[in-house]
């Protein structure tokens, strides 16, 4: 059979079950681009999810940007190189480094975690043996905890009713700080002392009200507070931890290890919330893993709300190669989509609230009959340009 390779593009936009609300964003689809790279005869699959407000990026623009990436090039190395050493390559410099890309973190991210799962495919290996595992914990723990997120679309209530165990509370904060304010206090006095929980403010609050309000959480029992305010207020956070002691952790603000060294040098921040997509894919995100344990910052490990595959099984993949994260976001992707466009899909032991490794090899999913009808532009090597995808046939009734 002769050498043969293409790429193929995907951009999911699936309704969502039950919706998800916070200050930046309500969200009631996915909006997600799937590539599956096929050479010789070996697939992988990538994922971004690119979001507007924190990195600057859409779907829009990075489907641009895809088109002049030098793709055939890239099947040309992914064949003539041994698929240990360009693999080594990848957890060591990247999919910029190894392929002299440039590019927004979501596309690099696409790219990065379709080439990671390929590699991984053909060599045997599982998720967490595909990250880079710098000064990470030795033993690694067959399940891990994960948070519970309560948005605006629940009220605290039925969150504590229906939601537990807890092992960590996100808390997004509403409009109406007093409604955070009850929200944490009935959940400290309904889960007492030894649960962490933390307030998620979205870069919602001005430096003059955010002093009190980090205060008035604190003495509510709220252990730490993510992105109290616009995005890189370097000078300002770091003010703002001096003068009210309250743990702070950063998201939007850091999305470069670039940011994340700025970060660390204003003093601004107790940990980062490190996310796959944003971060630009899973080495760079292990890298700034790296950096906030030389720095003493502890971090978690987050999702972009409505992933849809490789994104979830790639960031655990980094959590359990990571073990040290003081808390882990599994997603919900169980209760936004009951139809999902991967198999098998990933699952959460909703009555532990705990993750496990994802089957491999790879990152251990492969697109179903339900994505089809998302495919939009396929390139086939050697060819000029992508070329836009027909629109799936109706299914009849016996094939339904």
């Amino acid at each position: 059979m002769p050498d043969a390779a293409e790429a193929v593009l995907y951009r999911v936009e699936m309704p969502m079950a039950v919706s998800f609300d916070h200050p930046a964003k309500r969200r009631s689809t996915s909006d997600s681009l799937l590539l599956r790279l096929d050479v010789d005869g070996a697939s992988g699959l990538g994922e971004c999810a690119p979001r507007a407000y924190v990195t600057g990026e859409t779907t829009e623009t990075v489907t641009g940007a895809l088109r002049h990436v030098p793709l055939d090039e890239i099947f040309a190395r992914v064949r003539s190189t041994e698929p240990a050493v360009l693999l080594a390559r990848l957890r060591h410099e990247g999919v910029a480094g190894t392929f002299g890309l440039r590019g927004g973190g979501n596309l690099l991210c696409l790219l990065e975690t379709a080439l990671l799962d390929l590699l991984g495919r053909r060599l045997g290996l599982g998720g967490a043996e595909l990250v880079p595992t710098e000064g990470a914990p030795a033993a690694r723990r067959p399940a891990l905890p994960v948070s519970q997120v309560l948005d605006l679309s629940l009220d605290v209530e039925e969150f504590l009713d229906t939601r537990g165990p807890f092992h960590f509370v996100k808390v997004k904060a509403a409009d109406d700080f007093a409604r955070d304010l009850r929200t944490v206090t009935a959940i400290r006095a309904r889960l007492g002392d030894t649960v962490p929980v933390m307030v998620d403010a979205n870069m919602s609050w001005t430096p003059d009200e955010a002093h009190g309000q980090l205060a008035a959480l604190h003495d509510a029992g709220a252990d730490l507070v993510e992105e109290p305010l616009a995005k890189g207020s370097w000078a300002e956070l770091s003010r703002l931890r001096a003068r009210t002691g309250v743990r702070i952790l950063l998201d939007e603000s850091v999305c470069t290890l670039d940011d994340a060294r700025t970060a660390v040098e204003s003093g601004a921040c107790d940990a980062f919330n490190v996310r796959v997509a944003k971060n630009g894919g899973p080495v760079t995100a292990a890298r700034l893993i790296e950096l906030a344990r030389r720095a003493g910052l502890g971090f978690q490990i987050g999702v972009q709300v409505a992933e849809v595959g490789p994104l979830i099984n790639a960031g655990r993949a980094l959590a359990f190669a990571h073990g040290d994260a003081f808390t882990v976001e599994a997603g919900q992707s169980d209760r936004f989509f009951p139809e999902p466009v991967v198999s098998p899909p990933p699952a959460v032991c909703r009555t532990a609230n705990t993750i496990t490794p994802a089957p491999g090899p790879g990152f251990g999913l492969d697109l179903n009959e339900h994505a089809e009808p998302w495919a939009v532009l396929r390139r086939t090597e050697g060819d000029t340009s992508w070329r836009p995808v027909p629109a799936p046939a109706p299914r009849t009734k016996e094939h339904a």
